[in-house]
Parts: C-alpha cells; sequence; structure tokens
C-alpha cells in the first residue's frame, strides 16, 4: 500500500505537539523546546519544524541546552527529517549519541475503524485503563503522571479505551483526534493475553471512535525495536511515514524510551 495524498511530516509534527501536550513550550528559531515532569520523550524534547538552514545553530543550541539545566532536568533533541542541515554532526561533536529509533506509522483510518462493544470509551483514564497501561515496563512513575495530568491539558478531543474480557480489563489505549489526523498512544496489553490479536483490535476500536470525530488518517509512533507492536501495525493496514530518533547526553544516564 502507497500513502498517496498522506498528509507530510511537517503536518504529522505538529499532530504529535498537539496530541503530546507539555507543560512547558518556548520557540526558538525553527525549534520548538518542551518539558513536563520528565517522563515521555515527546513532552520533554527539543525539535525542529523548520528543516531550513540554520546559521544560528551552535548558539541556539546552547540556550536550548541552558533551558533545561535551568529547569534542572536532561536535555533531549528529538531528530527529525525536519532538523536544519548539520544538526546531527553538531549533537555528536558535543558528545551526544542517538537512539531510541522510533517508526512513525500512517494509514488511511476507513480501513482500520471497528466498532467494539467489548471496548469502553472513557473521557479520562480509569483504575482500570491505568492498571492495563502499568503492566507497559516502560511506563515509569514520572510518565504516569504526566498522563494523569495530561487529560486536563488537552485542547482537543481525546479518549481513553478500555477492553474487557470476562468483566476483566485486559488491553489499553488512548487516541487523539485532531482535524483530519488522529493519533493513539499507550498501546497495553496485560502480559498473559498478548500476542492473541488484542492490540489490533483494541486499536481498531479507538480508530472508530476517532472516526466518529471526523479522523481521515491514522498514526502511532512505536519504537522500531519493539517488534510485536510494529507487527500489530502493519496488521491492521499502517505503513512507516518516517522515522526519528533522540540525541542525549551519556553523562545524564536517562533511561530508554520504548514507545508503542
Amino acid at each position: 500500500m502507497t500513502l498517496q495524498n498522506a498528509p507530510d511530516v511537517t503536518v504529522l509534527e505538529r499532530a504529535c505537539l498537539t496530541a503530546v501536550p507539555a507543560q512547558r513550550v518556548a520557540y526558538d528559531g525553527g525549534f520548538v523546546v518542551r518539558s513536563f515532569l520528565g517522563g515521555t520523550g515527546r513532552a520533554n524534547a527539543a525539535s525542529s519544524l523548520l528543516a531550513s538552514v540554520d546559521p544560528d545553530l551552535e548558539a541556539r543550541i546552547d540556550r536550548i541546552e541552558a533551558r533545561y539545566a535551568a529547569q534542572g532536568l536532561p536535555v533531549r533533541f528529538r531528530s527529525t527529517p525536519l532538523d536544519p542541515p548539520g544538526l546531527a554532526a553538531s549533537l555528536a561533536g558535543r558528545g551526544y549519541v542517538s537512539r531510541d529509533e522510533t517508526i512513525i506509522f500512517l494509514a488511511p483510518i476507513a480501513g482500520i475503524a471497528r466498532a467494539d462493544e467489548a471496548s469502553r470509551l472513557l473521557s479520562a483514564p480509569d483504575a482500570d485503563w491505568m492498571a492495563v497501561t502499568a503492566t507497559a515496563e516502560h511506563q515509569v512513575p514520572a510518565r504516569r503522571t504526566e498522563k494523569v495530568r495530561a487529560v486536563e491539558m488537552m485542547l482537543v478531543p481525546a479518549a481513553w479505551v478500555v477492553l474487557h474480557e470476562a468483566g476483566r480489563p485486559v488491553a489499553c489505549i488512548s487516541v487523539v483526534s485532531d482535524g483530519k489526523l488522529a493519533g493513539f498512544f499507550d498501546l497495553a496489553v496485560v502480559p498473559e493475553k498478548r500476542r492473541l490479536g488484542l492490540g489490533s483490535r483494541i486499536t481498531r476500536a479507538a480508530a472508530h471512535w476517532a472516526m466518529a470525530q471526523g479522523a481521515e488518517w491514522l498514526w502511532a509512533q512505536v519504537a522500531s525495536n519493539n517488534e510485536a507492536s510494529c507487527a500489530a501495525q502493519r496488521s491492521v493496514g499502517m505503513r512507516e511515514a518516517y522515522r526519528y530518533v533522540y540525541y542525549v547526553r551519556p553523562q545524564d544516564k536517562l533511561a530508554a524510551l520504548h514507545v508503542g
């Protein structure tokens, strides 16, 4: 499947910034600098929205580093196809290393959406939703707190979905609808129910809700080394649009991020 007439990288990057709110946001040239509690990388990193030559790049990196230092937070740069030329080399020269490669998956939503009577839609994460997402190994305390606080920060429609079997919550997901785009996050299945198709099933239920909000495209961000989740996205018809990585400093000793 080719992604004809698909939204471009700039549109998808802006959708990501909307879907994952940050408590503090600043702009420096073509960069957006975001921070929250130091949990998820997307809300705690600087990234470029303008892929053009930046004559002030080195000074800009200095300022961005200073902004995070003033908050007592480690520095992360999220490197996308919208980087200004030379960013990766400049960061490598300062001792940064790349890691946590992430794939952006994308597909028309109509071919994925499917109602599911066992999936319960919520306006905010409840105890069942939080319990299932806690089974995902990457859900550290700061990241979980960011999820709860982000609910009241959303400026676009969002839903939290829990799939039940025999009265027990077994899978969860969250989904954000932003015009013609919808992104989903926090896909988790309890360990004893994994690899049974529940991830694909709840993804379809989330897409059904988003399509009712007017979304035409569904996107997701998944760690490239998460083979099970990548396979699940492909199984419902999603295809790779592009990739990004994070640049971090070894001395900050940041734990690896896991997405999707």
